[in-house]
């Protein structure tokens, strides 16, 4: 039996494996949507009143990492910041931010770590740190 070649691609194409790729539309919406979207707008709303009650020369030194189960979670660059900051929050800073919030926050933890500011110009990453 003499098989055309309208007849041999359509075997061919019957046996090849179907694609497995699955759209991601779907679980990268729901992750913006539950996970990223809430943390952003919770974090959100704590940037500005951590920028409001925060001194300048601390606030650039320090970056809101996260925050879960009443626990706001701040990455400072130096240990020197670091016991600056915690010393205004033991002296009635923290009071104040929980007063301001609209979250309950029941602990600031703060952590050494390293962060980078984009430059709004050139779009390059640019180390904060003195």
């Amino acid at each position: 039996m003499v098989m055309d070649d309208a007849q041999l691609q359509a075997i061919w194409q019957r046996r090849q494996r179907p694609l497995r790729a699955a759209p991601l539309a779907q679980p990268l919406g729901n992750l913006m949507k539950h996970t990223l979207g809430k943390r952003a707008r919770q974090l959100g709303k704590l940037s500005e009143v951590w920028d409001e009650l925060i001194p300048p020369e601390l606030r650039d030194h320090t970056a809101l990492e996260g925050f879960y189960r009443g626990v706001l979670t701040v990455m400072v660059d130096s240990a020197a910041h670091r016991f600056n900051l915690q010393t205004l929050l033991t002296g009635g800073l923290l009071k104040e931010i929980r007063a301001r919030c609209p979250e309950a926050i029941n602990k600031i933890r703060l952590v050494p770590g390293q962060f980078y500011t984009v430059d709004a110009e050139t779009g390059s990453r640019r180390y904060g740190f003195s």
